[in-house]
């Protein structure tokens, strides 16, 4: 299963950002292989529509959990329509990681 979180840093011991569509970075994680990618958010400074570009990103993405803080009403439809579910979290982002595994 593919997890996505919002990360202030490229590693798995940084802080969750809390702000989805203007994180620093998605850390795609694969449940099956332990492995994952850090993408660097294009739309971080985006003037409108940051949310939604991010979340059909993350859709894109093969994306099964959203852990983040918090989400706009825009991409909340995008990240819904798709299936994906939203955990909100803070701390680190191996911490939560653990959490959604168990």
């Amino acid at each position: 299963m593919k997890i996505c979180i919002t990360s202030q840093g490229k590693d798995l011991e940084s802080e969750i950002d809390p702000r989805f569509g203007r994180c620093k970075y998605f850390i795609f994680y694969d449940t099956e292989t332990n492995q994952y990618e850090v993408v660097e958010n294009p739309w971080r400074e985006a003037p409108k529509g940051a949310g939604t570009q991010a979340g059909q990103f993350v859709a894109s993405k093969g994306t099964k959990i959203l852990i983040t803080g918090i989400v706009g009403p825009g991409a909340q439809v995008v990240i819904s329509s798709a299936g994906i579910k939203i955990v909100e979290a803070q701390g680190k982002v191996i911490d939560a990681i653990n959490k959604v595994k168990k």
